[in-house]
């Protein structure tokens, strides 16, 4: 009952795209082929290496790839050059739309020998659609339970070998026994300044935008360690510069977009610093709950955590205690304030916690 063409046909289309689909080409363009050209990650890169040259030698799929880490580092790209390197098709979806099992076992059987199929956001996917991934990764079957009580039976029906990659922001969300059937599992890090530029100079080059090095260096620094937000700040920046008449982007050129974006020196917007203020005037300091904070500065929860929390924790900024967030020192000092005695010796108190 899940292989009826006209009942899914037209469903696997709209859940799966392959790398032919309709994606924004400039956003293509800017994606790098190969991992010699992909920059950053050098300890995922040396053991992707390793790991596809060694299935290329034996004549083997690649084992199920996990990629996990902070939004726009890079895991959609990483994806699709696996798919490149391996010789296969990539084809996307994303957990949220494959709604039932069945949707899931139409993906699974429109897919070819060798291909590589990547599924985003894979810590939500749907509990009943998840029991279905478990012989697929590992058996390269799809069990199917025809009729209802006593007189159900399963049926078992042969994949082609695949290379499913998930990719997540939330790893720890995984279920253990999906997580465990990942036969790679890659964590991927923050960039550098120094790796950001290198990608943003590039960008520039592929997007036929000249610029400065001052300004590759302004723009790579305010970046957040994140390539999505790198590409983005300079085509934001090559706007500015274009309606400003100038033939290549300044140093001059960068700073004045970046602040009319109200994106500091480094890297925080308005939001950030929302969240910062909060913390300091209204809640003097003290530890506040994630749900609260948000409901304070009028933003997601799950916007807090994910995109902008991160960010605010590698630079020092804010601590996560078991009774809320707390700002720390170097916030109160970004913001323009001055800890009161009691905040101080309550910031010490968390800092040798966190020790």
């Amino acid at each position: 009952m899940f292989f009826d063409d006209e009942e899914y046909g037209g469903e696997e289309e709209r859940l799966v795209q392959s790398t032919k689909g309709e994606y924004d080409a400039e956003e293509n363009a800017l994606r790098p082929k190969t991992l010699d050209a992909y920059v950053g990650q050098s300890k995922v890169k040396e053991n992707l290496t390793v790991y596809m040259n060694a299935a290329k030698k034996r004549g083997e799929v690649l084992e199920h790839v996990l990629l996990y880490g902070a939004p726009g580092l890079g895991k959609t790209t990483l994806a699709h050059i696996i798919a490149n390197e391996m010789g296969g098709q990539l084809k996307m979806t994303s957990a949220p739309a494959i709604e039932r099992s069945g949707d899931l076992a139409a993906i699974l059987t429109n897919l070819n020998e060798g291909d590589v199929l990547f599924i985003d956001e894979i810590h939500r996917l749907n509990h009943s659609v998840e029991e279905i991934l478990y012989s697929a990764m590992e058996d390269y079957a799809l069990d199917i339970i025809v009729g209802k009580g006593p007189s159900a039976r399963n049926i078992r029906f042969s994949l082609k070998k695949f290379t499913l990659i998930g990719a997540t922001t939330k790893a720890g969300m995984i279920a253990n026994p999906l997580r465990d059937r990942f036969g790679i599992i890659c964590r991927l890090e923050m960039y550098t300044p120094g790796e950001l530029k290198e990608i943003v100079t590039r960008s520039a080059k592929t997007l036929g935008i000249a610029i400065d090095d001052e300004a590759a260096t302004e723009i790579s620094r305010r970046s957040r360690g994140t390539p999505r937000i790198a590409n983005r700040l300079l085509k934001r920046v090559r706007d500015f510069s274009t309606v400003g008449g100038s033939s290549a982007v300044t140093l001059n050129d960068a700073r004045f977009a970046l602040g009319r974006m109200e994106i500091d020196d480094l890297g925080l917007d308005e939001t950030d610093r929302n969240i910062l203020k909060a913390m300091i005037v209204k809640f003097e300091g003290r530890p506040v709950g994630l749900e609260t904070l948000a409901a304070t500065v009028n933003e997601d929860a799950g916007t807090i955590e994910d995109v902008y929390e991160p960010y605010l924790l590698q630079l020092g900024f804010i601590a996560r205690t078991p009774r809320g967030r707390v700002i720390l020192k170097s916030g109160y000092e970004h913001m323009g304030y001055t800890p009161t005695a009691a905040q101080s010796q309550q910031i010490t108190m968390f800092e040798k916690k966190s020790d």
